[in-house]
C-alpha cells in the first residue's frame, strides 16, 4: 500500500523528512490589450474605410473583412447594406491636417451627424 499525504499538509522529502519548498504562485495574466475605438480608417481604405476601421479595431486583417463583405453580397446582397450602414454609423478616423475628405466621405459625415442629432442613436463618446 502506498502512502498518500493529506491534501492540506506540505510535501515532505522522503530521505531527510524535511518539508519541500513550496513553489511560488504563477504570475497573473497580462491585462487585455486596449482596442482602438471603432472608426473608419483614413489610411487603409478602398471605398469608405469601413473594412480598415474594423481591421484596426478587431486585429483581423482588412482583406478578410473585404472578402467577408463580398461573400455577404454574393450570398444575397446583405454585404452592401451592412457596409453602407457601417459607413454612415461609424465616425471617421482622425485625418492629417492637410488631408481633405472626398465628397462621399463628406456626405457620410453629414448623414452620420443627422442620425446622431435625431436621438435615434446614443451620443458618441
Amino acid at each position: 500500500m502506498t502512502y498518500a499525504p493529506d491534501p492540506g499538509t506540505p510535501p515532505v522529502d522522503q530521505n531527510s523528512g524535511q518539508p519541500l519548498p513550496v513553489p511560488p504562485p504563477p504570475a497573473p495574466p497580462p491585462p487585455p490589450a486596449v482596442r482602438p475605438p471603432l472608426r473608419r480608417s483614413t489610411t487603409d481604405k478602398m471605398a469608405g474605410g469601413v473594412c480598415g476601421g474594423l481591421a484596426e479595431h478587431t486585429g483581423v486583417d482588412s482583406l478578410l473583412w473585404r472578402v467577408g463583405f463580398v461573400a455577404l453580397t454574393l450570398a444575397g446582397g446583405a454585404g452592401v447594406l451592412v457596409y453602407l450602414l457601417l459607413w454612415v454609423l461609424m465616425p471617421p478616423g482622425p485625418r492629417a491636417a492637410d488631408q481633405q475628405p472626398n465628397p462621399l466621405d463628406r456626405l457620410a459625415e453629414q448623414v452620420h451627424e443627422k442620425v446622431y442629432s435625431t436621438g435615434w442613436m446614443p451620443p458618441r463618446q
